[in-house]
Protein backbone atom coordinates (compact mmCIF):
# COMPACT_ATOMS: atom_id res chain seq x y z
CA UNK A 1 0.00 0.00 0.00
CA UNK A 2 2.76 2.45 0.80
CA UNK A 3 4.65 2.38 -2.88
CA UNK A 4 0.91 2.87 -4.15
CA UNK A 5 0.53 5.95 -2.00
CA UNK A 6 4.40 7.10 -2.58
CA UNK A 7 3.70 7.00 -6.40
CA UNK A 8 0.91 9.53 -6.25
CA UNK A 9 3.73 11.77 -3.43
CA UNK A 10 1.36 11.06 -0.07
CA UNK A 11 3.94 11.45 3.38
CA UNK A 12 5.37 8.46 4.85
CA UNK A 13 3.34 9.03 7.76
CA UNK A 14 0.15 9.43 5.99
CA UNK A 15 1.25 6.27 4.03
CA UNK A 16 1.29 4.51 7.55
CA UNK A 17 -2.20 5.93 8.87
CA UNK A 18 -3.70 4.76 5.58
CA UNK A 19 -2.02 0.91 5.79
CA UNK A 20 -2.77 1.13 9.72
CA UNK A 21 -6.85 2.00 8.97
CA UNK A 22 -7.45 -0.11 6.00
CA UNK A 23 -5.80 -2.99 7.87
CA UNK A 24 -8.29 -3.39 10.42
CA UNK A 25 -11.09 -4.74 7.58
CA UNK A 26 -9.80 -7.35 5.65
CA UNK A 27 -12.29 -6.60 2.98
CA UNK A 28 -11.26 -3.06 2.22
CA UNK A 29 -7.70 -4.18 2.55
CA UNK A 30 -8.40 -7.07 -0.73
CA UNK A 31 -10.46 -4.05 -2.45
CA UNK A 32 -7.58 -1.48 -2.24
CA UNK A 33 -5.08 -4.26 -3.18
CA UNK A 34 -7.07 -5.68 -6.21
CA UNK A 35 -7.64 -2.03 -7.47
CA UNK A 36 -4.94 -0.17 -7.31
CA UNK A 37 -1.90 -2.56 -6.51
CA UNK A 38 -3.02 -5.45 -9.06
CA UNK A 39 -5.27 -2.94 -11.28
CA UNK A 40 -8.13 -5.12 -11.24
CA UNK A 41 -11.90 -4.22 -11.22
CA UNK A 42 -14.74 -6.40 -10.17
CA UNK A 43 -16.75 -6.84 -12.57
CA UNK A 44 -20.48 -6.20 -13.41
CA UNK A 45 -23.02 -9.10 -13.17
CA UNK A 46 -25.02 -7.96 -15.59
CA UNK A 47 -22.34 -8.24 -18.30
CA UNK A 48 -21.60 -11.57 -18.92
CA UNK A 49 -24.95 -11.74 -20.43
CA UNK A 50 -24.22 -9.34 -23.04
CA UNK A 51 -20.33 -10.96 -23.46
CA UNK A 52 -22.44 -14.14 -23.83
CA UNK A 53 -24.37 -13.31 -26.56
CA UNK A 54 -21.31 -10.72 -28.13
CA UNK A 55 -18.80 -14.48 -28.09
CA UNK A 56 -21.94 -16.61 -29.45
CA UNK A 57 -22.63 -13.86 -32.69
CA UNK A 58 -18.90 -13.66 -33.36
CA UNK A 59 -18.72 -17.26 -33.68
CA UNK A 60 -21.91 -17.53 -35.59
CA UNK A 61 -20.35 -14.59 -37.96
CA UNK A 62 -17.35 -15.64 -38.31
CA UNK A 63 -18.40 -19.50 -38.39
CA UNK A 64 -20.55 -18.61 -41.83
CA UNK A 65 -17.54 -17.09 -43.43
CA UNK A 66 -15.69 -20.33 -44.48
CA UNK A 67 -19.11 -21.95 -45.48
CA UNK A 68 -20.60 -19.54 -47.15
CA UNK A 69 -18.01 -20.90 -49.77
CA UNK A 70 -20.47 -24.16 -50.09
CA UNK A 71 -23.42 -22.30 -51.05
CA UNK A 72 -22.40 -21.48 -54.48
CA UNK A 73 -20.47 -24.16 -55.27
CA UNK A 74 -21.88 -28.10 -56.89
CA UNK A 75 -19.09 -30.08 -55.51
CA UNK A 76 -18.07 -30.32 -51.98
CA UNK A 77 -14.43 -29.89 -53.13
CA UNK A 78 -14.60 -26.99 -55.06
CA UNK A 79 -16.33 -25.84 -51.71
CA UNK A 80 -13.57 -26.50 -49.75
CA UNK A 81 -11.18 -24.51 -52.61
CA UNK A 82 -13.36 -21.23 -52.28
CA UNK A 83 -13.70 -22.07 -48.42
CA UNK A 84 -9.79 -21.86 -48.13
CA UNK A 85 -9.73 -19.02 -50.09
CA UNK A 86 -12.39 -16.87 -48.62
CA UNK A 87 -10.83 -17.81 -44.82
CA UNK A 88 -7.27 -16.65 -45.87
CA UNK A 89 -8.80 -13.60 -47.04
CA UNK A 90 -11.17 -12.92 -43.81
CA UNK A 91 -8.21 -13.81 -41.91
CA UNK A 92 -5.60 -11.28 -43.62
CA UNK A 93 -8.66 -8.81 -43.45
CA UNK A 94 -8.62 -9.80 -39.24
CA UNK A 95 -4.90 -9.83 -38.83
CA UNK A 96 -4.73 -6.28 -40.37
CA UNK A 97 -7.63 -4.53 -38.60
CA UNK A 98 -6.20 -6.36 -35.00
CA UNK A 99 -3.32 -4.74 -35.57
CA UNK A 100 -3.98 -1.39 -36.49
CA UNK A 101 -5.97 -1.47 -33.17
CA UNK A 102 -3.10 -3.40 -30.87
CA UNK A 103 -0.88 -0.32 -32.55
CA UNK A 104 1.36 -3.35 -34.44
CA UNK A 105 3.19 -3.15 -37.61
CA UNK A 106 -0.35 -4.07 -39.76
CA UNK A 107 1.45 -6.13 -42.73
CA UNK A 108 3.13 -8.26 -40.19
CA UNK A 109 -0.62 -8.45 -37.79
CA UNK A 110 -2.28 -9.43 -41.37
CA UNK A 111 0.84 -11.74 -41.88
CA UNK A 112 1.06 -13.83 -38.79
CA UNK A 113 -2.84 -14.02 -38.13
CA UNK A 114 -3.11 -15.63 -41.60
CA UNK A 115 -0.19 -18.01 -41.42
CA UNK A 116 -1.56 -19.16 -37.86
CA UNK A 117 -4.75 -19.22 -38.95
CA UNK A 118 -3.74 -21.34 -42.37
CA UNK A 119 -0.80 -23.71 -39.98
CA UNK A 120 -4.02 -24.77 -37.92
CA UNK A 121 -6.29 -25.47 -40.53
CA UNK A 122 -3.84 -27.27 -42.24
CA UNK A 123 -3.28 -29.20 -39.07
CA UNK A 124 -6.95 -30.15 -38.50
CA UNK A 125 -7.41 -31.12 -42.06
CA UNK A 126 -4.27 -33.79 -42.06
CA UNK A 127 -5.36 -35.09 -38.80
CA UNK A 128 -8.98 -35.80 -40.26
CA UNK A 129 -7.40 -37.18 -43.09
CA UNK A 130 -4.91 -39.60 -41.35
CA UNK A 131 -7.90 -40.52 -38.98
CA UNK A 132 -10.24 -41.19 -42.21
CA UNK A 133 -7.44 -43.58 -43.39
CA UNK A 134 -6.62 -40.88 -46.02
Amino acid sequence: IKDVLGEYGISPSTQNAVAQELALDKNKWVDFMMKFELGLVEPNPKRAAQSARNIALSYMAGGFIPLSAYFFTSHPHEGLIFSSAITLVALIAFGYFKAKVTGQPRLKGAYQTASIGALAAAAAFLIAKLISGW
